[in-house]
């Protein structure tokens, strides 16, 4: 083979690994960039359980220009349930926004408080089984995202996910933007599902 034949091939070949790095490095930096999207987190700290509308409204977070604001008046709205169901539906009924609250959206919340009220407190950082379910002041709430989180953010949708003291893995409240007002209202919400009963509840603990 001739010189600058070799000289060619080892051209071809260097350029053929500084591709192959080059696509792999892509690779990586693209898996981090959604590893990254999926590492996003919010806090939020209320400053009471409101007990009605007005109450709601009145907080910090009442007007619903942060989506995690949104998801955590959704807790504290259904908290209220057990004790008041009209202000809990009220709440709930302002938060879903322009859609509104619907029969159906009710019959789900009762059919899922039968027999049991510490689901949502379960969401409040502190509160597990052992102390049935009882948050300590103030009441903290942990959301984040997931690498799917933000999969239909161009039609306006944002998945938040929030971890419960009594179950192994997190629930969703999906969410959804209004652009003219910049408000976020609550689209759906799966975290009434079953958890771990309260100690209080247990025959065998």
């Amino acid at each position: 083979m001739a010189f600058f034949d070799m000289l060619k091939n080892k051209a071809t070949q260097a350029a053929q690994v500084a591709c192959a790095k080059a696509v792999n490095n892509f690779g990586q930096a693209t898996k981090q960039a959604v590893a990254n999207v999926g590492n996003k987190t919010y806090t939020v700290t209320l400053s009471g359980i409101p007990a009605n509308l007005a109450e709601l409204k009145a907080m910090p977070e009442g007007a619903l220009k942060e989506p995690q604001h949104a998801a955590a008046l959704t807790v504290a709205a259904l908290c209220m349930y057990p004790v008041d169901k009209e202000a809990s539906f009220e709440m709930l009924n302002y938060l879903h926004g322009p859609r509104g609250l619907s029969v159906s959206d009710k019959q789900f919340i009762q059919d899922r408080f039968r027999d049991k009220d510490y689901v949502p407190r379960s969401y409040f950082v502190g509160a597990t089984p052992d102390n049935n379910y009882e948050p300590s002041e103030p009441y903290t709430i942990k959301f984040f995202e997931n690498p799917y989180a933000r999969q239909n953010i161009d039609e306006g949708y944002l998945t938040l996910q929030v971890e419960s003291g009594g179950a192994d893995s997190p629930r969703q409240i999906r969410l959804r933007t209004k652009p003219s007002t910049g408000e976020w209202f609550l689209w759906e919400q799966f975290i009434l599902s079953d958890i771990r009963p309260p100690k209080s509840a247990d025959p065998w603990a």
